[in-house]
C-alpha cells in the first residue's frame, strides 16, 4: 500500500529572466544527486551481505534494486547533458554519506537495510510528487519520466515493508535521522 501522500507543496514561480530554466536545473541536480546516492546506499549495502554466508538472497535483491536506481542516474545523467546543468558540488560528500548510511545499516541486519530504504523511498516519494505537480503543465514529458520513477520508487518503498522494516532495531529513530538527513541532502543539493 503506498504511504499517504501530503498535498505536494508547489514552489511559488520565481520572477526574473531565467527563472524556469534556474528552478529546471534545480530539479535536475537533485534528482541526480537523490539517484546517485541511493545507487551508492544500495551498492555499499551490497558489498556488505556479499560477504556473509547465507545472505546471497539479501545481496541479490539489492542488486536488482540498485540496478533500477542504476536507469534513473543514468537519466539525469543525460539530462544534465542536454539541459547543459552542473551536478551538485558536493556529490564527494553525498558518496561518503551515502556509502556509510549503507554500510551501518547493512551491518545492523537486514531489517535495518530495509528500513533505510522505506526511510530513503519515502522522501524521495514526496519529492517527486512535488516535482510533478509542479512540472506537469510546464514540462509534461519530464512529469510523466519522474511519475515513473516515482511509482518505481514506491516499489522498494513497498518491498521494504513486506520484509520488515519496521520491525528494525530503533526503526523510529533510525528512520527519522534518515529522512531528516535525505531532506537536507535534498535542499542543499538543488542549490549548490
Amino acid at each position: 500500500m503506498p504511504p499517504a501522500t501530503e498535498t505536494p507543496h508547489i514552489p511559488l514561480p520565481r520572477p526574473g529572466r531565467g527563472a524556469t530554466r534556474t528552478r529546471l536545473a534545480e530539479i535536475l541536480r537533485v534528482d541526480h544527486a537523490g539517484e546517485f546516492g541511493a545507487v551508492r546506499i544500495y551498492q555499499a549495502q551490497r558489498a556488505v551481505f556479499e560477504g556473509v554466508r547465507g545472505k546471497e538472497a539479501m545481496a541479490a535483491d539489492l542488486a536488482g534494486m540498485q540496478a533500477g536506481e542504476e536507469v534513473h542516474k543514468a537519466r539525469f545523467d543525460a539530462l544534465l547533458n542536454e539541459h547543459r546543468v552542473r551536478p551538485t558540488l558536493l556529490m564527494p560528500a553525498w558518496a561518503m554519506a551515502a556509502t556509510g548510511l549503507g554500510v551501518v545499516t547493512a551491518l545492523m541486519g537486514e531489517k535495518a537495510a530495509h528500513a533505510c530504504t522505506e526511510a530513503v523511498e519515502t522522501v524521495i516519494e514526496q519529492h517527486y510528487a512535488e516535482q510533478i505537480a509542479e512540472l506537469k503543465d510546464r514540462e509534461p514529458e519530464l512529469a510523466a519520466e519522474l511519475s515513473k520513477f516515482r511509482d518505481e520508487e514506491l516499489e522498494h518503498h513497498d518491498h521494504a515493508i513486506e520484509h520488515g522494516s519496521r520491525d528494525a532495531p530503533g526503526y523510529r529513530l533510525l528512520s527519522a535521522v534518515i529522512k531528516a538527513g535525505c531532506r537536507v541532502a535534498i535542499k542543499v543539493s538543488e542549490r549548490v
